[in-house]
């Protein structure tokens, strides 16, 4: 096995470029301007706040689904259910970024009226980074969960098992205080599959036992997801010990976003996809916003004042390396792998497009 990678295989790229490119070429596959532009976007920021697994990485696998006709490009979002304050979308696999952005700006529009407005997804494509979506809502004050599993998939068995039943199934918080927001995004796994297909192609050791062999043995390969036969699976948060956690974490969120949505594993669905749960909470229509404030900041500024086990490395919440690596993006540049910026600048050449501002890694 190969050597992690460092820092030093990362550059900074000109944000602008980054994105303007990256729109061209899904525009060049068949996908409309405005949803080019939203996944273009979300996924630069995606890289800006230090998530490269979900980020401009993922364009090479968008491209092959909407040339393929996995990810649709002109399908409208259909409207299953809509009581107003809770709704159900048929996503028709439409772009999972650009449909929980728009998921999330009627939601943003309704909660000021019914308090707590719910909205659940069927058929979406892959909606990347949980923790980019929930920016733009938090960030007007609002407190949202969101959470994704993939009915398609079969990466983590059941705890105590073997065999590979569930997805590992992200789940997202953003809570809104006068001091910078706090961004919870987890899987109910230890790792992700993009993590460790990552590592598997680079030839990597995962950095610790983090998923189970066939036989349900600890590993730190990751081969053995999908190299060898039996497959393995990918360990739940808790581990060995106490994995039941997470299992039971795995359990809500798929009942969340696929018997919420009334898609899930029973239709045995073949292609990529995502279902989806999305809820916005206005602390106006509990206690009210500075009260909530109140409550959130005097945690966080406790929080904060703990003494730290090492004093170099202050205590910090969700979310705040985030915001400070898009700061630091927005000055710098976008940091992003050679070989991310190699893809990018490749599929330029297929689809004959000026790649001006961005130069050869």
């Amino acid at each position: 096995m190969k050597k992690t990678a460092t820092e030093k295989d990362l550059i900074r790229a000109d944000y602008t470029a980054l994105t303007e490119l990256t729109q061209r070429l899904f525009e060049c596959v068949g996908l409309k301007a405005d949803r080019a532009e939203s996944v273009a976007r979300l996924l630069t920021l995606t890289d800006m706040m230090g998530r490269p697994t979900h980020g401009l990485t993922q364009c090479k696998a968008y491209l092959n689904e909407l040339e393929k006709g996995g990810m649709s490009t002109h399908a409208e979002i259909e409207v299953v259910r809509d009581t107003g304050s809770t709704m159900v979308w048929d996503g028709h696999y439409l772009p999972g970024l650009w449909l929980v952005e728009q998921a999330m700006n009627l939601a943003c529009q309704r909660v000021k009226q019914h308090g707590v407005v719910t909205l659940s997804i069927r058929k979406s494509h892959h909606i990347g980074c949980l923790a980019v979506l929930i920016k733009q809502a938090v960030d007007k004050g609002y407190f949202v969960t969101l959470a994704s599993s993939g009915p398609h998939g079969k990466y983590a068995a059941p705890f105590g098992g073997t065999q590979s039943l569930l997805s590992p199934n992200p789940i997202a918080w953003g809570i809104p205080s006068r001091r910078e927001p706090v961004l919870i995004d987890m899987t109910a796994s230890v790792t992700t599959v993009s993590m460790t297909r990552e590592k598997a192609q680079a030839g990597e050791l995962l950095d610790h036992p983090w998923l189970l062999d066939s036989e349900g043995k600890p590993t730190r390969d990751p081969r053995v997801m999908e190299m060898v036969k039996p497959a393995g699976s990918l360990m739940w948060l808790g581990g060995m010990e106490s994995g039941h956690k997470g299992f039971g974490l795995a359990l809500m969120v798929e009942a969340l976003t696929q018997a919420l949505s009334g898609h899930g594993r029973m239709d045995a669905p073949k292609r990529w996809g995502a279902s989806v749960y999305l809820q916005l909470i206005d602390p106006n229509a509990f206690a009210g916003h500075h009260a909530f404030c109140d409550q959130m900041d005097f945690l966080i500024d406790a929080c904060h004042a703990n003494t730290p086990a090492n004093p170099e490395m202050p205590v910090r919440l969700p979310g705040e390396l985030a915001n400070q690596r898009i700061q630091q993006a927005m000055e710098l540049g976008v940091p992003i792998t050679r070989q991310t910026l190699e893809q990018l600048l490749a599929a330029a050449t297929n689809y004959h497009l000026s790649t001006a501002g961005l130069s050869q890694p």
